[in-house]
Formats: C-alpha cells, structure tokens, sequence
C-alpha cells in the first residue's frame, strides 16, 4: 500500500465527492470513474453509473499510466472518441489533478453512452422532417409578421431589443401600433405579449 501524504488524502476524499455528485447528476448516461493514480495497478477509487463494466481496484488506463510518467500530460483532454468494450461509442473527459507538487496523484474521467443519443437524434431527425413539395399554409394570423416588424424597428429606433424595453417604451410603443391600427390584427395582443416576453394582461395595461 502507497503512503499517502496528509493532503493527498485530502485531494482523493474530495475527488471521490465530487465524482458522487457527478454520477448523480449525470444518470444514467454517463459513468464517472475516480483513478488514485498512486496505484495505478488497482487505480479505480469509484466508479458510478457503471457502463463500461470494470471495478473497483481494476488497474488505469493507458492515459492514467502517460500522466504518471509525465507530469507536463495535458491535465484536461475533453470530448475525445472512445469506446466501451462491448463496441458501444463514448465520448470521454479525463481531468488530471496534480498536488502541491506538481505531481499527478488522480484523474476524474467522464465516459458518456452515446448509443442512446445517437438513437435520438436519428428520430428527432424523422420527425422533424418536411415534405418539400406540400401545400402552402401558415398557421400565423395575418399581419402578425407586420406587428413584429413594428416592434422590432421601435426598438431598433431605441438601440435596444423589443424584451428590453422599459415601461415607459413599452406605453409609447403600444400608442404607436394602436395609431397605425396594428393593434385590430387578429390575436395582436397575444403576438405584442409574446414578442416583448410580458403577460397579456401588462399589455393591455400599456394601452390604458
């Protein structure tokens, strides 16, 4: 068994909460694993949502043996392709954490399942899809497009966006579309509401 310095301990108890915290967080697809880099031919500490079916005491990787023998290995390698035995694809983290020293005594990695992922974004992808030769149709009331207009180059005229604007802005501006009759568009107060981000009931009481 390694001797661990007082502050070694210290760091591996904190990685190890902060891995139990992360597994929870990131359930169930992502395994995090805690490797004591001190004992790289048992590293594995911890390891939640496990998905690459490894264990506890299990030796380190071969990015755990490159920071042992180089203090200077990139502490952070993000995002890289992996893959778990049984062929499935991952997308991987490795954190190293050095102590005091400068030496590497730890790594938290992150392997993400991307199985389902991939599974997902292939039906979203049907889903969404439109057929190109339809018919025509737009589910807006008419002259909704025209009361954005309006809105936007009122707020333009203030260097600001229509969500930004003040109360004050937001009295003149209603005056303003109730003037040029936008404000007798079908569903008018509904589209001011939603494009300024304030409830119906605060528009109309602008136009008070």
């Amino acid at each position: 068994m390694v001797k661990r310095t007082a502050e070694q301990r210290v760091l591996l108890d904190q990685i190890k909460q902060i891995a139990d915290g992360l597994g929870q967080t990131l359930a169930p697809f992502c395994e995090v694993v805690v490797h004591d880099l001190l004992e790289p031919e048992q590293s594995i500490l911890a390891i939640h949502n496990n998905l690459s079916g490894r264990a506890v005491g299990d030796p380190t990787t071969e990015l755990g043996q490159a920071r042992i023998t180089d203090p200077d290995y990139p502490q952070v390698l993000a995002n890289y392709a992996n893959q778990f035995a049984d062929g499935r694809q991952a997308k991987s983290t490795s954190i190293g954490i050095k102590d005091a020293s400068g030496n590497y005594i730890a790594a938290l990695c992150m392997n993400v399942d991307l199985t389902l992922f991939r599974s997902l974004q292939m039906a979203m992808g049907q889903f969404v899809q439109t057929a190109t030769d339809g018919p025509k149709e737009t589910l807006d009331p008419a002259g909704t497009d025209a009361l954005r207009d309006r809105i936007d180059a009122f707020a333009a005229r203030l260097a600001t966006t229509p969500r930004a604007l003040k109360t004050e802005e937001r009295r003149a501006l209603l005056g303003e579309l109730k003037a040029s009759g936008l404000l007798d568009v079908r569903r008018a107060m509904e589209t001011v509401a939603a494009h300024l981000g304030v409830s119906r009931a605060a528009v109309y009481s602008y136009v008070r």
